[in-house]
């Protein structure tokens, strides 16, 4: 006789009694707290909530800014190396690979996506929560959503929550000073919880089967700080993007064949916030939920580097339009950042995230592209190596108070002794600066078109700012694969 049979028989309760006490505990369930009552119906609903007008145009912007990410960082190692992984064991055809030929089941395929879409320093944002939602949230959101053929609608809706959930997560448990004591990453963590709702969005799973997608979640919940430490950026890939939108859907497509779990991680015994205590009031995982969208709060990079490089690169290109440097006048730079981001960028072997380098770069090119950023061979380059020993960075406390914001102040020193100084509080693509339709659209051009070409490109822009109109997300299988 298993355990059920037992609880059925007239003597059920007495042999209960003396059977483990989990299994006496598991009796009587707790009821579900006011907290995870109002976040899985927030997520239930999600699916059938009209959004903004602003939060939808905005919505749009992320998706295609991702794409963006995605198919660019194809033609990057780490991109290349996912491409491969889900090409030898992707499992059924039912999702889409981006910037490849592959078709694989959702599980890889959002693992793909997402270490495509983080296969550099390209992709958003969000301060508030140390976090990078779009890398592993519209990776989920597709992969589930190629599964059951939701309309571009439900895509919207389900992008937009994971941008909700996830990142009220990290943000609940301290953003970067969580990172810093605890030694876990705020990006998988965010990423995990992100992915998981709106994979569950897209697969239109009800309120108690969203507290189950949580509760899975939160077993899947991982990720260190040692991605800091990644000199080939194929982990931090994996960690910011591909593992959490593995996990994502991971969480959601268990729930949906079936599979039950604990009804309220997030209170009760050994609850999620007793395991990774959070610096903040649990509340704030719910606060002003459905009134302010978080997507609204996530940054577009306009320079396709490391986040903490993007307020000197803008203040740098403002002094070089000013002032008009001869690379061989300018005698020193000095660049000022929050003190933990100046760790982050200080130095790195990797290109893109190295401040001192592209400094270097901007000084001889006047500008940074993509392409520049990611030429690993100029790192070695003689030119640019002796502009880049005129750059110092310091870390600045004063602007670490600044944070969640990322100013940046960049002073240079000419041969004739003069000296110049810009501060940018507010880089373009911030929230608090936002790019235009027109701004994003031209990055997205710049990062696709090499891969997809031209006429693929403006049928991508076409579908995605029409996405209310897309029968199914299917549909844009051909518009972000090779052909």
């Amino acid at each position: 006789m298993n355990r059920r049979e037992l609880f059925k028989t007239a003597g059920g309760a007495m042999a209960a009694s003396l059977l483990p006490s989990e299994f006496a505990w598991a009796q009587s369930k707790p009821p579900i707290s006011p907290l995870m009552t109002t976040l899985s119906t927030y997520m239930a609903e999600a699916a059938r909530r009209p959004l903004p007008d602003a939060v939808v145009e905005k919505t749009k912007h992320m998706i295609l800014d991702t794409l963006a990410a995605a198919i660019s960082g194809s033609e990057l190692p780490p991109g290349k190396f996912a491409i491969n992984f889900a090409r030898m064991y992707g499992g059924e055809k039912i999702a889409t690979v981006a910037g490849s030929t592959v078709v694989c089941g959702p599980i890889e395929a959002a693992l793909a996506n997402g270490m495509l879409a983080h296969s550099d320093e390209t992709d958003d944002t969000h301060p508030p929560s140390q976090s990078h939602p779009g890398c592993s949230v519209v990776p989920s959101a597709l992969a589930v959503g190629e599964k059951w053929g939701i309309d571009g609608q439900r895509y919207l809706r389900a992008v937009a929550l994971g941008y909700d959930i996830g990142p009220r997560f990290t943000a609940t448990l301290g953003k970067l000073q969580y990172m810093v004591d605890s030694h876990r990453s705020t990006h998988t963590l965010s990423g995990t919880f992100g992915s998981a709702a709106a994979a569950a969005c897209a697969a239109g799973l009800n309120a108690q089967q969203m507290r189950w997608v949580l509760s899975y979640a939160a077993q899947l919940a991982s990720g260190l700080a040692s991605w800091q430490r990644d000199t080939e950026h194929v982990e931090k890939a994996f960690d910011f993007g591909g593992m959490p939108a593995k996990n994502g859907v991971t969480a959601a497509l268990l729930v949906e064949a079936g599979g039950s779990a604990v009804d309220d991680i997030l209170s009760g015994a050994d609850n999620f916030f007793t395991a990774f205590a959070p610096k903040n009031d649990p509340s704030m995982l719910i606060d002003k939920l459905g009134e302010r969208y978080e997507i609204t709060r996530t940054n577009i990079k306009k320079w396709t580097v490391g986040a903490p490089i993007q307020a000197p690169l803008d203040a740098f290109e403002i002094l070089i339009k000013k002032n008009n440097f001869d690379p061989e006048q300018v005698r020193r730079i000095v660049v000022r950042v929050a003190t933990d981001e100046a760790t982050i960028v200080n130095n790195r072997e990797i290109p893109d995230i190295c401040l001192q380098h592209l400094i270097a770069v901007m000084l001889v090119d006047r500008t940074v592209t993509f392409k520049s950023a990611h030429d690993k061979a100029r790192m070695t380059d003689a030119t640019i190596l002796k502009h880049r020993a005129k750059v110092q960075l310091v870390g600045d406390e004063a602007l670490e108070r600044f944070l969640p914001r990322r100013a940046g102040i960049v002073e240079v020193t000419t041969g004739d002794g003069r000296t110049v100084t810009e501060r940018v509080d507010d880089v373009r693509g911030t929230a608090e600066n936002p790019m235009t339709r027109d701004e994003v659209i031209a990055k997205a051009r710049d990062l696709i078109t090499p891969v997809l070409g031209p006429q693929t490109f403006d049928k991508l822009v076409a579908r995605v700012f029409d996405l209310e109109r897309l029968r199914s997300v299917r549909e844009l299988r051909p518009l972000i694969q090779k052909a």
